[in-house]
């Protein structure tokens, strides 16, 4: 393993904008080779994908099909080195659909991204993309969380649910 190094960073950095560019491109091929062989891909809707060539033939669908045109938008916000060769990266990358100017908020997405150093460079290993959805916790005394104590209260005096 070799020291991490602001070049790491660099390259990690320009692996995203290829990421983005790949999608806007369309590119299947050049989308997948930015994945490891044994990468995990966990879209937004929870459904997970395993390998670099299952990645490539599920996005060579969506490029020809219900995502052709889009572009990919976003910006990395951090990476992190966990070692010399493992690093963890959150940005934002959303599809802007073709007939758009501009993303509406609903489409908002954010990544967490592991990525690792391999002979051919940095390459995503697994990569988990969530839609933004910010939830307003309740104060513990707002109606909505005295409701659900109350409801906790009943079903244990009921015996119902988890013990």
């Amino acid at each position: 393993m070799r020291p991490t190094t602001l070049t790491d960073t660099a390259q990690i950095e320009r692996l995203f904008a290829d990421f983005l560019a790949a999608w806007t491109a369309g590119d299947a091929e050049a989308f997948g080779a930015l994945f490891t062989d044994d990468s995990d891909y966990v879209s937004y809707d929870g459904t997970i994908a395993r390998g670099r060539l299952e990645h490539e033939r599920n996005h060579d669908k969506l490029f020809r099909g219900v995502l052709a045109g889009s572009a990919l938008v976003g910006e990395l916000e951090s990476v992190r080195h966990l070692t010399p060769d493992v690093a963890v990266a959150h940005g934002t990358a959303s599809v802007l659909m073709p007939w758009r100017a501009t993303l509406p908020a609903r489409r908002l997405s954010r990544q967490t991204i592991v990525l690792a150093r391999t002979a051919a460079g940095w390459k995503i290993s697994a990569i988990h993309n969530g839609r933004v959805r910010p939830v307003t916790v309740p104060e513990p005394d707002a109606f909505p969380s005295k409701m659900s104590q109350l409801m906790a209260r009943v079903a244990r005096r009921l015996g119902l649910g988890h013990r």
